[in-house]
Parts: structure tokens; C-alpha cells; sequence
């Protein structure tokens, strides 16, 4: 998974239609998610299309996530949202203001309302779900 600051780099660079390719092209890029993890624990409320995230942790205590979206737009905003904390510890991705780090990105400004409107849910079912594997750690 590409690192935020190298995503930003690139996305300022470009127009509105050339930024929905690139995000476009990062949910493409996500790892693929087992339809079998594809359930109502994994599922994100609140959005306009069907997304899913799914968290293990690795060896080295770090999160990894999965994550598949229904919508080809709507997979690319989760991976960003993910790109943010994927494979950082537990501790870390629960104390992490994703929407701060996303800010740079303006997506409301870019982005119609409907494709907007469930990322604050993406991104507390991410914190929510390292916060649980933090405090059972």
C-alpha cells in the first residue's frame, strides 16, 4: 500500500477528474478481501455503497487491514482512509486523527456528498477496531 504523503504528492498534482482515476486506481490496489469476512461485524453504516473492513493483527503487534467496497470510487476513500494506519500498532492507529491526516485531501470540496458522507464511519469502525485489539493486548 502506498504511504499518505506519497498519495498527497501526487493527488495535488492533479484535476478532479484524474483525481477519482487515482482513487480509482488505490482501491484497485487493495489486497483482495475474502468474501467470507464480508459480514455485518465487517461492514461500514452509513454509507452510500457496501464497504467492509477487517483488521488482524501481525506478529509485530502492527494492524493490518482489509477493507472491499461494492463502489470503485467509494474502495479508493477507504484505501486512503487505510493508508494512513495501515500496519501501524494497535495503540497508535486507535489514537490517530485520520480525519486530520485526510484534511490535506479536502474530499468534501471534491467529492459529492453521498461519496463523502460515510467516511467519518469508516473511519471509527478503524479506530474502534484497533482500540478493542489494543485493550486486549
Amino acid at each position: 500500500m502506498r504511504k499518505l504523503d506519497d498519495i498527497l504528492e501526487e493527488y495535488e498534482f492533479l484535476d478532479g477528474d484524474e483525481r477519482y482515476r487515482l482513487l480509482i486506481e488505490l482501491g484497485r490496489e487493495l489486497e483482495p478481501m475474502p468474501d467470507a469476512l464480508k459480514t455485518d461485524a465487517t461492514l461500514v453504516r452509513g454509507c452510500s455503497a457496501s464497504v467492509w473492513v477487517y483488521p488482524t493483527q501481525g506478529a509485530d503487534g502492527g494492524l493490518h487491514f482489509l477493507a472491499d467496497s461494492n463502489a470503485a470510487i467509494t474502495k479508493g476513500i477507504v484505501a486512503l482512509v487505510l493508508s494512513v494506519v495501515q500496519d501501524c500498532p494497535a495503540q497508535e492507529v486507535a489514537q490517530t486523527d485520520i480525519a486530520e491526516a485526510l484534511a490535506p485531501f479536502d474530499l468534501k470540496k471534491q467529492l459529492s456528498s453521498n461519496r463523502t458522507q460515510g467516511v467519518p464511519n469508516m473511519i471509527a469502525l478503524v479506530r474502534e477496531h484497533a482500540g478493542r485489539l489494543a485493550a486486549a493486548a
